[in-house]
């Protein structure tokens, strides 16, 4: 999973501090609109659900061409990629628990 953390949080702080400079006074926008930034985040959680999809598939390849005996795959190899892939997946599972609680948390605000 490549996500740049880095990039998401200075993302974060941009839409903190538009937040902050909002005001009290509400804005009605054009909901025809679609908001840029839930197309990236879109885009983004896609495409890091799919890497992690491919980490899973390959490590399984590989475990197949070790139990088959292949020479040009070593019990190394598919060690670490099934570590990355352990690891790729329990960094989504977490993501998708806060998002969960995140979720929750803002139907909870009263209106």
């Amino acid at each position: 999973m490549n996500i740049k953390g880095q990039a998401l949080y200075a993302e974060m702080q941009s839409l903190v501090g538009q937040a902050r400079g909002a005001g009290t006074e509400l804005k009605v926008q054009n909901t025809e609109q679609v908001n840029p930034s839930q197309s990236d985040f879109s885009s983004m959680l896609t495409s890091a659900l799919s890497q992690v999809n491919n980490l899973a598939q390959e490590t399984g390849r590989m475990r197949s061409a070790v139990e088959m005996g292949d020479p040009g795959v070593s019990l190394a190899q598919v060690m670490i990629a099934s570590q990355k892939s352990s690891l790729a997946f329990e960094a989504t599972v977490q993501v998708r628990n806060k998002l969960v609680e995140a979720y929750k948390e803002i139907m909870s605000m009263p209106v």
